[in-house]
């Protein structure tokens, strides 16, 4: 393993712990309680996990599973969820706090501090990042994470038997999914939120199970696409069976993949919550009903496509009887 790719491997890791610790922090800030700092113990299996890669693999990465990715949403999908259900139950916060909408209100909160020690620019950081709101503080997390995944993904070594083509596919694909999984996340969970109205700012108790089902499917989501369905769709494609329908079999494993992926862990579950919210919760405006429609599309379009494989892979019918 060269310098180069030891240090890559080495950064990606810190910056999936750092991201990490941070969540931590801030869920020890909105608790007021130094217990929850014992939520780093989770972080033991990503450092087990490094130390094996070193030691064992080089460093390189399984080719269907990519075990730092995983261990590191495990380390911070808790903190996210504690954010989330504590900000449920608390939105006087958002009263209280500073909205990230403008440039005036970024200017004044980074503006430097008259001390000039070092325990002075410390604490004025730390008034700094306790002063944002809630609702900025968990979009910021997930944007972190989001962003994260897809450079840690290109900065780590390469898995057995998977090439720069494939990872180059792999990480487009990583985009477009997380542009996805973060929109659900925000735009959906605000109207699961705020219920039948948003913009009373009343919120409405019938919505905690189905925000519950919305943070569990856009949890599933990230660790599946991105950790154990997104690396094993680089299925060898030129790989040919015994017979026809083996090749055929080999040839549109990528395809099946993705069409699951859709079906039931992203597009198939967002349509089922974004339905819910419609029709139990009466929440009705131009983007969830476009992003409902776009989810309903693609679902319908995989079942689609999943027909036409199935047609390719049934083997040829004989026309005519063997003659004697």
């Amino acid at each position: 393993m060269n310098l180069f790719k030891f240090v890559c491997a080495i950064i990606t890791r810190f910056l999936f712990i750092l991201v990490s610790l941070v969540g931590v922090w801030r869920v020890t800030k909105v608790k007021n309680d130094n217990l929850y700092w014992l939520l780093t113990i989770v972080y033991l299996p990503l450092v087990a996990e490094m130390i094996i890669a070193f030691k064992r693999r080089n460093g390189q990465d399984y080719k269907r599973l990519t075990p730092s990715i995983l261990f590191f949403l495990i380390s911070i999908i808790p903190s996210i969820w504690i954010l989330e259900l504590h900000h449920q139950g608390n939105r006087d916060e958002d009263l209280q706090c500073k909205k990230l909408d403008s440039w005036e209100t970024v200017k004044s909160m980074v503006s430097p501090s008259s001390g000039t020690l070092h325990t002075e620019t410390l604490k004025h950081l730390e008034r700094v990042l306790t002063s944002v709101c809630p609702n900025a503080w968990i979009l910021g997390l997930h944007q972190a994470l989001l962003i994260l995944l897809i450079l840690g993904k290109w900065l780590l070594p390469l898995g057995v038997g998977v090439t720069r083509d494939e990872l180059s596919q792999l990480l487009l694909v990583f985009v477009g999914t997380a542009a996805d999984i973060l929109e659900f996340t925000n735009e959906s969970m605000s109207d699961v939120k705020w219920g039948e109205q948003p913009t009373a700012g009343v919120y409405n108790s019938r919505s905690v199970d189905v925000e519950y089902v919305a943070v569990s499917f856009s949890s599933g989501s990230l660790c599946l696409c991105y950790s154990i369905v997104a690396t094993s769709r680089l299925q060898n494609s030129d790989e040919s069976g015994d017979g026809c329908c083996n090749f055929l079999m080999s040839r549109h494993c990528t395809d099946i993949w993705n069409i699951v992926e859709s079906l039931f862990i992203q597009d198939g579950p967002f349509l089922v919550v974004r339905l819910i919210v419609m029709i139990n919760f009466g929440v009705f405006h131009q983007m969830l009903v476009f992003f409902a429609i776009k989810n309903f599309l693609v679902v319908i379009l995989n079942l689609y496509r999943l027909i036409v494989i199935c047609l390719d892979l049934k083997p040829p019918s004989s026309s005519s009887s063997p003659s004697i």
